[in-house]
């Protein structure tokens, strides 16, 4: 192996820790949006349900940046293809998260129960959509898109939208959806928690279901003899990983059904990687995909973008660390703040 497909395969693993780190930190506040009509009873409950997310929610979008930042450094290609060919979907997840971010700050501004009623609807919708379309567009990529001789995307939005890459986007939402109940049954208190617990409960029914049904999917297209033995390996960790948040919750053990919850959504990303490598986007015409070894940076590139990801990466985790030890415990429907 050379010292550049070495690098190569490292950035592949860089940008995977990176994009599972936002699903696992922003998708507990992306799952609490859009179950927030559905756990929050009143005022008071709307308010700890906001504050549990209030502090951190913004912060956590920094591990996505980090992650689009070292695609497109490392993969500029993949990251150009990716970009222009899911133009569309791509432009509604980012209208998305800013209309996610205005309802949270206009919301917490209103002063009649209409206007935040609103605010209340375009926070649930705006949640909705990323939740589902990444796991639509991570499908696509997977599974493979049309590409021209150029490695440029050749199909519509359209295209876009087939059995396989829906399914994971339930999937997304589902797991999303467990995320955002854990959460909540981790920072609330009261008639407040024992709902978000029943929440935890149904989403992790869903979430096994909906992981099955992926699983065998993907099987259509990747028979027993190209799945490779960590993608099995991390099938496992996940359905353990439901088992001992089962357990957990039926326990009252919130942390650690938080935990589990996290681990299931890494053992997810285990399997798209294992299964992917050495893939960035995968072509209908596999001789025209994008691998690593097609659309990375030069060596140098890749070697000097190292040295700073030594050093960029654990201050991201810092940051990370700190913000979450100075809010954690339980969130308070009065006080200052949303």
């Amino acid at each position: 192996m050379t010292a550049a497909t070495w690098l190569q395969s490292v950035w592949y693993l860089l940008i995977g820790v990176l994009l599972a780190g936002y699903s696992i930190l922003d998708g507990f506040d992306l799952g609490l949006g859009f179950l927030f009509p559905f756990l929050a009873g009143d005022e008071n409950e709307k308010r700890e349900l906001l504050r549990s997310i209030g502090p951190v929610w913004d912060g956590n979008e920094v591990w996505l940046l980090a992650g689009g930042a070292a695609l497109f450094a490392a993969f500029p290609q993949a990251y150009a293809t990716v970009f222009s060919g899911f133009y569309l979907a791509l432009m509604l997840i980012l209208f998305s998260l800013v209309l996610r971010a205005v309802s949270l700050e206009f919301r917490a501004h209103s002063g009649s129960d209409r206007s935040r009623g609103f605010w209340d609807t375009i926070l649930a919708v705006s949640s909705v959509l990323p939740s589902f379309l990444f796991g639509v567009a991570l499908g696509n990529v997977v599974i493979g898109v049309p590409l021209d001789a150029r490695m440029e995307y050749a199909g519509s939005f359209f295209t876009l939208l087939r059995p396989l890459p829906l399914v994971l986007g339930l999937l997304g939402l589902a797991a999303f959806a467990l995320q955002g109940s854990t959460w909540a049954a981790l920072k609330t208190t009261g008639s407040l928690q024992e709902k978000a617990r029943r929440v935890v409960r149904m989403s992790s029914a869903l979430f096994g279901v909906l992981f099955l049904l992926s699983f065998a999917a993907v099987g259509l297209g990747f028979p027993l003899a190209r799945r490779p033995a960590p993608a099995w390996t991390f099938g496992v960790f996940v359905l353990l990983s439901l088992a001992g948040l089962s357990l957990s919750i039926t326990k009252k053990r919130d942390g650690w059904a938080f935990a589990f919850s996290s681990a299931a959504f890494l053992g997810l990303w285990g399997i798209i990687g294992a299964i992917h490598y050495p893939n960035l986007v995968r072509a209908a015409d596999p001789a025209l995909s994008l691998t690593l070894a097609n659309s990375s940076s030069s060596p140098l590139t890749l070697k000097v973008m190292f040295f700073i990801a030594l050093i960029g990466l654990p201050l991201v985790i810092g940051y990370t660390v700190f913000a979450y030890r100075v809010f954690k415990g339980k969130a308070r429907p009065d006080g200052e703040g949303y």
